[in-house]
């Protein structure tokens, strides 16, 4: 007897056998009982979570020869016919094969007629987007007003590319992508049932594998058996599905924490002799990210220890502060959506740890590379250096106080006997990236503001706010602007926010900008603007008529010239 794979042998016969899906299973049941039947329904969803077998189900508990309801029994010729698939009434058609018209009139001319055997004749078309226009066209007639005796039940998975015609005449149902637990779950039933042992982290694997799908889950099970030979061990299922121990994640999230760019390196080295999927990599670090966070925002959320000892989730929660964490997490997924455009995917993939390594969130621990040694170790924060000194302690609140504090003199940090690492920058901007070489602009006079006006690349009216405005002062973050009268349409809060925002990479922080009122002479962008074209245009006009040949014309012809024909060069 040749062999059935598990993913046909396990198909469910009954409504009570499906995973997941209760939200359809429910609706179809109370129809099927109180007998309000619709006579089209379309099941959409990703492949193998269930769209053709609750499609068959339906036909059975319309068809059973024990009365239709919504629990075939699953005994009778029907039934059994319907699970074998040659039951006569039951016409499953594949759209991907049969797209033309001339396919779809066959089955609109064949509904007329009454079923063979059941109390319905039930159309399952398969794939039901892959037909053509004027396929979809012919049936739609038919789909809307079909003979008492026929049911339509649709499957796609992919409803955008239904006609709204078609959405309309069809009672919709989307089925669920299936949870990792739940594909585990009913692997661990099936090789109960095949009496087969197999170890959790395998079956872990191998739900993650599945992607959502029970189907293709089954698939990598059968795969699964067939390479361990039965038995199911974890480290066999890695292997065969080419995924990274679990391990060298957490290794390499470790040498990111210390800053070890040394012990970086060996990990990925480490790491490259497996030939992983190194995008399958990044999304490994980001899962094991997503979890450090949860631990520590959200104590209360409960976790999946299946890779405990592998990642050591609390103690990496306790070293990287929340921002960095963070931080790392869209860079993984950054670096993973960019893998594709690296030079080489071992390429992309250390550019991305390294730039998790480079650069750090105002308020992290912040490295001093200026020697090996020093490189291993986090620089204290200012208020750890302080609370360090003999004789400081910390308050309640977390303030420092030091001893000598009695007579106010203030606690100086010691200065760091290097290259500094980093500028100062206010403690408000604790999400910003601050780069070694991150440097305030310097804002004096009228001559900075328009520098860092230029350079701001605005556009739009927020342009318009900035090149009207005229520089008045710029101290303790707060930045005076003078702007000319009917122009307030330009001060609205919207804007003026945007403006901040805009100069805050150039200052160091977002500005609070306060309007004072314009005086005679106010020097702006726009004012310049419009004298370097006057300029320009006077030196157009005079180069012009100082030509020779324009004054031999004009004295010799009487030649004229046209006022305002005249341009510049660089502006035709």
């Amino acid at each position: 007897m040749s062999y059935l794979v598990l993913a046909r042998k396990w198909r469910p016969r009954r409504f009570a056998e499906l995973v997941g899906q209760t939200h359809v299973v429910r609706a179809l049941t109370n129809a099927l009982v109180s007998g309000r039947v619709h006579h089209a329904f379309l099941f959409t969803g990703t492949r193998g979570v269930g769209k053709t077998t609750i499609a068959r189900i339906f036909a059975k508990s319309l068809n059973c020869e024990r009365g239709q309801g919504a629990e075939p029994c699953g005994e009778c010729a029907t039934c059994l016919d319907i699970d074998a698939g040659r039951f006569v009434d039951l016409l499953e058609i594949d759209a991907a094969s049969n797209t033309g018209v001339d396919d779809v009139r066959e089955v609109i001319e064949n509904a007329q007629y009454m079923p063979s055997r059941g109390r319905t004749k039930v159309y399952l078309i398969d794939e039901v987007h892959m037909l053509s226009r004027p396929a979809f066209n012919a049936l739609l007639k038919t789909l809307e007003e079909p003979p008492p005796h026929v049911k339509f039940l649709l499957a796609t998975t992919d409803p955008q590319k239904l006609p709204v015609t078609v959405l309309s005449r069809c009672l919709q149902f989307n089925l669920k992508r299936l949870d990792e637990a739940q594909i585990r779950g009913q692997m661990e039933k099936i090789l109960a049932a095949e009496g087969m042992p197999a170890e959790p982290g395998a079956l872990a694997l191998l739900a993650y594998g599945a992607d959502g799908s029970l189907r293709d889950g089954l698939s990598l099970l059968d795969q699964a058996i067939a390479y361990t030979a039965g038995a199911l061990d974890e480290a066999g299922v890695r292997t065969m599905l080419g995924t990274v121990d679990r391990a060298r994640i957490g290794a390499l999230l470790a040498a990111l924490a210390a800053a070890d760019g040394l012990a970086l390196m060996r990990e990925i080295e480490t790491l490259a002799a497996f030939s992983p999927d190194f995008g399958q990599v990044l999304d490994g670090i980001a899962a094991s990210l997503h979890r450090i966070q949860l631990r520590q925002l959200v104590a209360g959320v409960a976790d999946d220890d299946s890779d405990v000892g592998e990642v050591d989730v609390a103690a990496l929660a306790a070293q990287i502060e929340p921002e960095l964490v963070q931080l790392w997490y869209q860079m993984a997924i950054g670096g993973r959506r960019d893998l594709p455009l690296a030079p080489s995917p071992r390429t992309g993939f250390e550019m991305s740890l390294l730039r998790m390594l480079a650069f750090r969130p105002v308020g992290a621990n912040v490295q001093d590379s200026s020697s090996p040694e020093a490189a291993r170790k986090p620089v204290p924060s200012p208020s750890r250096m302080a609370s360090a000194v003999p004789g400081n302690h910390r308050t309640a609140d977390g303030s420092i106080v030091p001893v000598a504090s009695r007579t106010s003199t203030p606690v100086r940090e010691p200065p760091l006997a290097a290259k500094p690492a980093m500028t100062d920058v206010p403690a408000t901007a604790d999400i910003m990236l601050v780069r070694r070489d991150a440097i305030p602009r310097a804002l004096h006079n009228t001559d900075d503001w328009l520098a860092i006006v230029a350079e701001s690349g605005l556009k739009g009216p927020v342009r318009d706010l900035a090149a009207h405005a005229s520089f008045v002062a710029y101290a303790d973050g707060a930045l005076t602007l003078a702007l000319p009268d009917g122009l307030d349409h330009l001060r609205s809060d919207a804007l003026v926010g945007k403006l901040a925002d805009a100069f805050a990479g150039s200052l160091g922080n977002a500005p609070k900008i306060v309007f004072a009122k314009a005086a005679d002479g106010d020097d702006n962008l726009h004012a310049r603007t419009a004298r370097a074209r006057d300029e320009r245009q006077a030196n157009a006009v005079r180069e012009f008529t100082e030509n020779p040949t324009v004054q031999r014309y004009m004295q010799q012809f009487g030649a004229k010239l046209v006022p305002d024909s005249i341009r510049p060069a660089d502006e035709n």
